[in-house]
C-alpha cells in the first residue's frame, strides 16, 4: 500500500500544475510527522497518504498555507516551500500514514518476516504509531476506533479458510472509504461525503489487489498468505476487479465539488490510470492502439499460466507450493533484516543517494531507479488523447468499453 501513486512531472504542465507540487505535500507530510510525533514517525510517510492532503485542499477556495522548510538531502540540501504541518489535510495524511505504518509493521511480525530480536522492539514501535494516530485523529473529529477494529479483523479474516476475496479486501476498503470521506468535512463540504466515502473505498480495493499481484510470485514461493492464492483467483482475474474499482472510482470523483479538478487528475486519476496499465501487463493483458482505439489482447505466456492455475485449488495458509511445470517462478528479491533495512535508509535515502542513483528499496529488497530518473506514467502509451474519465472527450478514444484502464 506504500507507494502506489505517482505523479508524473511530465505531464503536470499539460494540467497547468507545478511539477513540485508533490514534493509540496510530500514534505509537509513528513515534516507534519515529525512536529507531531517526534523523528522516527518520518519513517512512516507514505506517498498514498498524500492524496488526502490534496483531496482536502482541492475542495477548499483557497489552498492551505505554506512554510519554509530547511535543507534535506532528499531534496538536495535546497530549502522549500512546503504544506505547513498544522494544516487540516496534512493532520489527517499524517493520521493515516501513522494507522497505516503501524499495521504495515504488526504484519510483517505476524507473517514471521522480521528477526526474533527485532520482533518485540517492533511490535512496541507498532504500539506507540497506533496511538499517536489515535492522538491525532481526535481534534480531526475522525471516528478512528471503526479503521483500528477492521484492521486489526485482517489477521481473523486471513486465518479463515472461508474467506472470500471481497471480504479479505474489505478492511483496507472500508479505512480508505472513511478517510476520503473525512477530507469532505475537514474542507466544510459535507455534501462530498457520500462520494468520496465510494471513490475511497474502490481506491482501497485497488490499493489492496495491487499489493496482492505485485507480491504474488514472492509469496507463492514462499509460502506467504496472498488473498488471490487464499481465494484461488486468478491474475486476470484480479486485474478486472482493479479495472471495475478504477472505473467506478472516477464515476464517484465526478460528482464530488472541486475547487482544483485539474490537480485531482494528475495526482490520483492519471498515476492510478498508469496502475491499472501496469497490472494488466503483470497479469499477461497487452494493450495495442491503432487509429486512436484501444485494444485489448491476452499474452499467450499469461494464458498457459491461467489455465494451470484455473485447475488448482485454492493456497492455504502455511502450504508450500510447487511450481507447475514449465511455468518457474522468477526467484523472489532477498528481503533485508531489520539492520540490513536500517542500513540502507540510512546510507540510500538519509544521504540523498536514493534520488540520483539505482538503489535498494529497504523493505521488500527490490532494485528501484533513481527517484529523479523514475517514471511510471505510461507516457505516450496507448491512446494519449487525455479523455480518461472525463464528461467532454468527445468520443476521441473509442474505446467500446475495452477493459484496458482508459475508461473514456
Amino acid at each position: 500500500m506504500f507507494g502506489l501513486l505517482k505523479p508524473c512531472a511530465h505531464s503536470a504542465a499539460r494540467h497547468g500544475i507545478d511539477p513540485s507540487a508533490w514534493q509540496t505535500h510530500l514534505c509537509g507530510l513528513c515534516l507534519g510527522l515529525r512536529d507531531g510525533h517526534g523523528q522516527l514517525a518520518r519513517a512512516a510517510t507514505n506517498t498514498d497518504a498524500i492524496v488526502l492532503e490534496i483531496l482536502t485542499e482541492a475542495q477548499q477556495s483557497t489552498p492551505a498555507a505554506r512554510t519554509a522548510a530547511g535543507p534535506c538531502p532528499l531534496r538536495g540540501m535546497r530549502r522549500a516551500s512546503v504544506v505547513a504541518a498544522d494544516a487540516p489535510g496534512v493532520r489527517l495524511a499524517a493520521t493515516a500514514a501513522l494507522l497505516l505504518a503501524a499495521a504495515k509493521i504488526r504484519d510483517h511480525v505476524n507473517d514471521g518476516e522480521t528477526a526474533r530480536l527485532a520482533r518485540r522492539p517492533l511490535s512496541r514501535v507498532s504500539n506507540r504509531w497506533q496511538a499517536g494516530a489515535r492522538a491525532s485523529a481526535a481534534p480531526l473529529g475522525l471516528d478512528i476506533e471503526p479503521l483500528i477494529t477492521a484492521i486489526e479483523s485482517q489477521l481473523r479474516l486471513e486465518n479463515s479458510p472461508e474467506s472470500t476475496l471481497d471480504e479479505l479486501t474489505s478492511p483496507t476498503q472500508l479505512c480508505a472509504a472513511e478517510l476520503f470521506a473525512h477530507t469532505a468535512i475537514l474542507a466544510d463540504r459535507p455534501e462530498n461525503a457520500d462520494a468520496l466515502r465510494e471513490a475511497g473505498w474502490h481506491f482501497g480495493r485497488i490499493a489492496h489487489l495491487a499489493d496482492a499481484l505485485e507480491d504474488l510470485d514472492a509469496d507463492r514461493a514462499q509460502g506467504h498468505f496472498n488473498p488471490l492464492l487464499a481465494t484461488g483467483t486468478t491474475r486476470e482475474q484480479a486485474h478486472s476487479l482493479v479495472a471495475e474499482s478504477h472505473s467506478l472510482l472516477r464515476a464517484a470523483l465526478a460528482r464530488v465539488a472541486l475547487d482544483r479538478v485539474a490537480t485531482i487528475r494528475w495526482s490520483l486519476l492519471d498515476p492510478l490510470r498508469g496502475v491499472v496499465r501496469e497490472l494488466g501487463r503483470t497479469a499477461g493483458i497487452a494493450h495495442t492502439c491503432a487509429t486512436g482505439a484501444c485494444r485489448t489482447s491476452g499474452a499467450t505466456v499469461a494464458d498457459i499460466e491461467l489455465s494451470t492455475l484455473s485447475n488448482q485449488q485454492p493456497w492455504q495458509p502455511g502450504a508450500p507450493f510447487t511450481p507447475q511445470p514449465g511455468l518457474e517462478p522468477p526467484e523472489p528479491p532477498q528481503r533485508p533484516n531489520l539492520f540490513q533495512g536500517l542500513g540502507i535508509l540510512c546510507t540510500q535515502y538519509c544521504t540523498g543517494y536514493a534520488c540520483c542513483a539505482t538503489h535498494t528499496r529497504p523493505c521488500s529488497g527490490q532494485r528501484k531507479d533513481a527517484w529523479i530518473n523514475r517514471c511510471d506514467c505510461d507516457c505516450g502509451d496507448c491512446c494519449d488523447c487525455d479523455c480518461c474519465g472525463c464528461d467532454d472527450c468527445g468520443g476521441c478514444c473509442d474505446c467500446g468499453g475495452c477493459d484496458c484502464g482508459c475508461d473514456c
